[in-house]
């Protein structure tokens, strides 16, 4: 066993407590895949990161892992991965591009300096949805007290698998309670169900809601890949073009307050991004 420098982040927080939690391990080279993923089970977070030495030109490679299973992307990992290799001085201060290598590929990855400290965003992998049809009467019958949006149920892939729905009303969103194990049992080997509706936050366009129980999370508090999926939804179906950005409000119903910030750059590229706070720093043995 060796000691490892750690750090767990609060990422889509505009203050402390408000994102969804992250665990980085540094300098993870030794840890096997069996390793990994029983720390990640044994820390019980939505994710683990595990920062390696870079290949290929990019500055840190990453995996990223829940308490179940490794992802080739995730947003939350990603945007706090990229916060925590710029935090710990392995790229210049000040720097304002580096590119991330994770298992979806070398992902570009932004940071404006403000204020209030870095603001990071990654380039996400190009999302498309998958000819796999959902159990309509299953989903039916989830979705039975929800006002349908514009937008069909369908499966998106971004490196994650997000079963996504719209939702007409914010507030209808926001009070449901869903029937965990049918979202459990919907398949395609998804994370789970992402709703969303029109913004009820002042400054955010939309309201988020993601729920994975499969992964042993009945909602997750704020969710980067079903946010960037989700933009990739609106996108093909024309209801955002490039040069277009928003905000998304996610994770008031488990007492939080997330911030996802999407965008569609000139080539029609999705990006997640937010601001990220350190909540512990120190050292993990295992």
């Amino acid at each position: 066993m060796s000691l490892r420098r750690y750090l767990q982040l609060d990422v889509f927080a505009h203050r402390i407590g408000a994102g969804n939690p992250l665990a980085v391990v540094f300098d993870a080279q030794g840890l096997d895949d069996a390793a990994m993923q029983s720390f990640a089970a044994w820390m019980h977070l939505p994710e683990t990161v595990f920062l390696l030495p870079p290949q290929d030109g990019a500055d840190y490679r990453v995996r990223i892992f829940t308490p179940t299973r490794e992802l080739d992307f995730a947003g939350h990992p990603s945007v706090g991965a990229a916060w925590a290799v710029l935090d710990a001085r392995r790229v210049p201060a000040g720097c304002e591009a580096m590119v991330q290598q994770c298992a979806a590929g070398s992902l570009p990855v932004r940071i404006v300096h403000d204020a209030t400290g870095p603001r990071v965003s990654v380039r996400t992998p190009r999302a498309r949805p998958l000819p796999v049809e959902p159990d309509r009467a299953a989903l039916q019958a989830i979705l039975r007290d929800l006002p349908a949006g514009a937008l069909r149920p369908a499966l998106w892939d971004n490196g994650a698998r997000w079963w996504l729905a719209e939702v007409e009303d914010a507030r209808a969103l926001r009070a449901w309670r869903p029937e965990l194990a049918a979202i459990a049992a919907l398949g395609g080997d998804a994370l789970g169900l992402a709703l969303f509706a029109p913004g009820d936050v002042a400054g955010c366009a939309r309201t988020v809601r993601a729920f994975c129980p499969a992964d042993g999370f009945a909602e997750d508090p704020v969710t980067g890949s079903a946010n960037a999926a989700i933009a990739s939804a609106l996108l093909a179906a024309g209801r955002l073009s490039a040069g277009d950005s928003y905000s998304a409000s996610q994770g008031r119903e488990v007492g939080r307050d997330g911030r996802v910030e999407l965008s569609v750059d000139e080539a029609g590229e999705v990006w997640v991004g937010g601001r990220v706070q350190a909540v512990i720093r120190g050292s993990v043995e295992w």
